[in-house]
């Protein structure tokens, strides 16, 4: 029998003033909470009244992690009246805040865990300690060292682990008693964190190499081994590390990373949403990602299968694409690329001015793209210049920029829309007000990785899958990208963040029917959908037992 005390701060089972006057008496409640018992409803109306009294985005972002950490079941009924309002507050863009504050504006952990590579040997008590007998099967974890666009934050970016798996609550209705959000604290190389007397995390540079590699082995076989149903999400790792870490795992556990497969699903999804508004092919398409690190790889990776997909071969797919980094034009011939960029440079012998290209504008007015991808965290970018360019010899150029938060941003969507005399199919990486141009209202859609992997997981967990491959990425993808309103004058190229929860349901059974059909399931699953239903979780009290 669980104490009265234990009840009231176990945000898992605490209602407030919602326990019924039986579960007061049975627990030891009766004078510890004020007497009226009030409905869900009720509660949400009140607290939704303090909310709005608010000032900043912060000071509401704040207020509502008070409800998190005090009542889930709450915090998720208020979410859920409110998702397209709140999305930007509980994560990005204004989340970002909170993490370049999170040591100063500490007050609790929000049942995260944090494993140091400094204590090694306590990583599976530290594991336990932190699941407390809960069936974990879904954790999302950082070492914070690329967090949006704003880089390496250290321990501080465990509030990135904590944000996202609210959007797989809100959005797919995972269960939050199943989920745990992780920081692996290998250290920080932000000298303003090392030398701040209120940072909480380790107060050394990152650890790189060997031991930062086995670090990560432990940490995957040690949850393997306590969560057998275990859905694990890496995010915001570096570019040094991203890609190593899931190409390592991804074949042999259920494995997702979402800077590099989410963002690339949710882009694809953008782009066949605008082709099915042009009426054009992806095969026909000139891609331009300026931008080339975990991000911008990851997109043009899951563009080139879907290219492959689409019966191009492998040679002829990578005649498609074109990365400038802050260098220019990526080549061949350079001697600092990536894994991940090698595939999709290009040669010198291409171009008669190769040595010109070290500039946005000037690949622009060279190769005369048809898709334009930002993900460089250079606000500003696409200037009216590049943009118009862009525009001139191409009927409906496709635009996403794509980095956040939006001091972050390439160029804002109402630029776009001008500048090309609303011919451009845009999205964004930040939420954008539609735009009123020449008596067109032009919807804009949020390349929003919550659009894709709150599905993805609850489709990869109810089937029970393996692991997470391609085929089912790709089925993903094309139930988005399939969602647009191809009759309306300025319809978005992708569904937009009122309906995520409609929507994160059609990706869910789109992957898990993947799955089954491969037959890549530890059970054996006939009715995807009852089983996607079976799982899910609803922000209403339950009855508690003793």
């Amino acid at each position: 029998m669980k104490s009265a005390y234990q009840v009231l701060n176990n945000p898992f089972l605490n209602k407030g003033t919602a326990f019924t006057k039986e579960e007061r008496k049975r627990f030891g409640l009766t004078g510890l909470i004020p007497p009226k018992v009030q409905t869900i409803e009720e509660q949400a109306n009140q607290v939704y009244d303090q909310y709005s009294s608010k000032s900043s985005d912060l000071e509401k972002r704040l207020f509502l992690m008070e409800i998190f950490n005090t009542n889930r079941t709450l915090f998720y009924y208020l979410f859920s009246q409110h998702m397209v309002e709140f999305m930007p507050i509980v994560y990005d863009p204004t989340i970002a805040d909170t993490i370049e504050n999170y040591s100063e504006l500490f007050i609790q952990p929000q049942n995260a865990i944090y494993l140091s590579i400094d204590e090694p040997e306590l990583m599976e008590e530290t594991l336990k300690n932190g699941a407390d007998g809960r069936d974990i099967q879904l954790i999302v974890v950082t070492d914070a060292e690329g967090i949006l666009g704003i880089g390496d934050w250290g321990v501080n970016g465990v509030d990135i682990s904590v944000g996202k798996l609210m959007v797989y609550t809100a959005a797919a209705g995972i269960d939050p008693s199943t989920v745990m959000p992780v920081v692996l604290d290998v250290g920080t190389n932000r000298e303003e964190l090392l030398k701040d007397p209120l940072y909480l995390g380790n107060r050394h540079e990152r650890i790189r190499g060997d031991k930062y590699y086995e670090f990560v082995d432990q940490f995957v076989k040690t949850t393997e081994k306590l969560f057998p149903k275990l859905y694990l999400h890496w995010e915001d790792f570096g570019r040094l590390n991203a890609a190593n870490i899931l190409n390592k795992y991804k074949e042999n556990i259920t494995t997702f990373n979402d800077d590099i497969q989410g963002t690339g699903i949710v882009t694809l999804a953008g782009i066949l949403g605008a082709l099915n508004i042009s009426g054009e092919k992806i095969t026909d398409q000139v891609y331009l990602s300026f931008g080339a690190g975990t991000a911008g790889a990851g997109i043009i990776s899951r563009i080139y299968e879907e290219m492959l997909q689409q019966g191009l071969s492998e040679d002829e797919a990578r005649k498609h694409f074109y990365l400038v980094d802050k260098q220019g034009l990526l080549f061949d011939d350079m001697d600092d690329l990536t894994p991940e960029q090698k595939p999709f440079t290009r040669k010198r012998s291409e171009f008669k001015n190769a040595n010109q290209l070290t500039t946005l504008k000037a690949v622009v007015q060279e190769i005369h793209p048809t898709i334009l991808v930002g993900t460089s965290t250079m606000a500003g970018a696409f200037t009216e210049d590049i943009v118009k360019e862009m525009a001139a010899h191409t009927e409906r150029p496709i635009i996403f920029p794509l980095s956040n938060p939006t001091k972050l941003a390439e160029a804002t969507a109402q630029d776009l829309i001008t500048w090309t005399d609303g011919k451009a199919l845009v999205a964004t990486g930040i939420p954008a007000a539609p735009v009123e141009y020449k008596g067109v209202t032009y919807e804009i859609g949020q390349a929003n990785n919550a659009l894709v992997y709150p599905g993805l997981g609850l489709g990869t967990i109810a089937s029970t899958a393996k692991v997470l491959n391609d085929t089912m990425i790709s089925e993903a993808a094309h139930s988005l990208g399939g969602i647009v309103d191809t009759s309306k004058d300025g319809a978005a190229v992708l569904p937009p963040v009122s309906k995520l929860t409609e929507f994160s349901e059609t990706v869910a059974v789109a992957v898990g029917e993947s799955a089954v059909n491969q037959g890549i399931t530890k059970e054996s699953i006939s009715d995807i959908k009852a089983a996607i239903e079976k799982i899910k979780w609803q922000p209403k009290y339950q009855s508690l037992n003793n």
